[in-house]
């Protein structure tokens, strides 16, 4: 593999990562890109405690702002110095990367600049919001959102009132309201998804950690598999400083989890392997484990049997959830939740009334008998899997690879796989590629993508209609009764879904 360049220097203008230290009561905060994921979640959290907060996106609303205005933060619909020169001036700017990188001149940063309001990424707002809890980090390459939603269902389930923040809409039977990205509780428990992206984890050092898989991704920053298990090998050993002691839980069955875990020698921290075996019994690597094994695959989700050497007898959980992936993000929870002293049998049956969290494998519905799902994925490996759990829920069905690429950069890099893994499929339709922080759009196409994953099987219909609003015009008058379509894709990708399902009647 090839690593493509060519989104400049990621997070500039940055504030570094530092030491947490707790928002202050009343602390003035302007979040900047206030409509995403990650930064309406920092938000939130921050307005938990006790900050005063505004928020502005030029993107206007999204799934995740719904929230943050029922909280009472003030949101603007675009950039303006004003944001940072007008009385009550904040003390600071929480900003994605992104944004930084994309347009490090944007009149908000030039202004913070100027006035000397520090300007800082979300992922520090949020640490610094956990501060004083304890603090569990969940990473790696896939997974990282059903596995930090996941562990959160099962910590509210057994009565210990965690906060959070999932890169995932969390449902409203978890956060007590809206569906939204964070959670406030009472309890000891922190869940933080995070992200290794240009250093997004840096300002986290969990208590908790678990790994669930480490491959190569985001080639704009990482160069290949072994920049990326080093940086997951930085960030855990960062978590170890100044004497303490945290523990990983982490996924040996994946390679580059169990290279990672091979390079903590001296570590000070404990690790638990846990791994996905096709036997039973403990896993190659020994030491502190616990194994899975499916013993059973159908409509209805996964039945996982569990050993270990936390547990005094062999545990069978009954999983909502498909595909082998999820059974292996369940042996994570489920090692975080022990280690977190949660009992084995409350542990068993919280994992088994999990339903998901939003845009994972997220069945949206059915019209004139067609299933729509809708994914987040957009890596080969996420592809890969996900397409093999729908085709565990929906025996018998033609099934639909629907998929908008995330950035130029990421589909040039990972054309032929990506090829590979959509060919899996029945049929395939590409949308046009999410930019992003991309600055050029010229080195690859979703028809590119789309006439190489054509060529991998005789026969196999894979086009390129166009956007998210065009894709979803044709897949109306292509699709039929019987049909199982499948949406994946970061940017604009979920609106496919829903047009989708709009056209069907339903």
């Amino acid at each position: 593999m090839t690593a493509v360049r060519g989104a400049g220097a990621v997070g500039s203008g940055l504030a570094p990562a530092r030491t947490a230290r707790p928002v202050r009561t009343d602390e003035r905060i302007h979040v900047v890109g206030a409509a995403g994921a990650g930064a309406s979640a920092a938000a939130l959290l921050a307005l938990h405690r006790g900050a005063a907060v505004s928020g502005c996106d030029p993107g206007g609303p999204s799934p995740y702002t719904p929230p943050l205005e029922a909280a009472g933060i003030h949101l603007d619909w675009r950039h303006d110095p004003r944001h940072v020169s007008d009385a009550p001036r904040p003390e600071r700017l929480a900003v994605t990367k992104a944004l930084t990188a994309v347009d490090p001149d944007n009149p908000e940063l030039a202004a913070a600049r100027a006035a000397g309001v520090p300007v800082e990424p979300w992922q520090q707002l949020i640490a610094d919001a956990a501060v004083g809890k304890t603090l569990v980090g969940v990473a790696g390459t896939h997974g990282k959102s059903t596995s930090a939603g996941w562990l959160v269902h099962v910590l509210v389930e057994v009565g210990l009132d965690p906060c959070a923040f999932v890169g995932a809409l969390l449902p409203a039977s978890l956060t007590g309201g809206l569906p939204s990205t964070a959670r406030w509780g009472r309890g000891a428990p922190f869940v933080v998804e995070a992200d290794e992206y240009a250093g997004n984890f840096d300002p986290y050092r969990p208590d908790v950690a678990i790994l669930t898989s480490a491959e190569w991704d985001h080639p704009d920053v990482f160069a290949d598999l072994a920049a990326v298990i080093a940086s997951f090998e930085a960030w855990l050993r960062r978590a170890g400083d100044s004497g303490r002691r945290p523990a990983l839980v982490a996924n040996l069955g994946d390679s580059g989890v169990a290279t990672v875990a091979r390079r903590l020698r001296g570590w000070p921290g404990t690790i638990l392997g846990t791994e996905l075996t096709v036997g039973t019994g403990a896993p190659s690597r020994g030491g502190d484990w616990l194994s899975g094994t499916i013993s059973a695959a159908g409509a209805t989700g996964t039945t996982l049997r569990m050993e270990g050497s936390r547990l005094a007898a062999p545990l069978t959980a009954r999983l909502q959830l498909a595909g082998r992936h999820n059974a292996a993000n369940a042996l994570g929870v489920a090692g975080a939740a022990l280690t977190l002293g949660v009992s084995p049998d409350r542990v068993v049956a919280a994992l088994g009334s999990f339903t998901g969290v939003g845009r994972r494998l997220e069945r949206k519905g059915e019209g004139r008998g067609v299933v729509v799902y809708d994914d987040y994925g957009h890596h080969p490996t996420a592809i890969r899997e996900t397409l093999a759990a729908v085709r565990q829920l929906e025996p018998g069905r033609r099934i639909w690879a629907v998929y908008e690429p995330l950035t130029y950069h990421r589909t040039a890099a990972m054309l032929d796989e990506f090829a590979d893994v959509l060919a899996e499929a029945d049929a395939v339709a590409i949308a046009d590629i999410w930019a992003s922080r991309d600055p050029d759009t010229t080195i690859t196409s979703a028809a590119e993508l789309a006439e190489a994953t054509a060529r991998r099987r005789p026969g196999l219909l894979s086009v390129a209609p166009g956007t998210v609003e065009q894709t979803a015009d044709w897949l109306a008058r292509e699709v039929r009764s019987g049909d199982a379509v499948l949406v994946m894709g970061g940017g604009k990708s979920y609106r496919i879904a829903e047009l989708l399902m709009e056209a069907l009647g339903s």
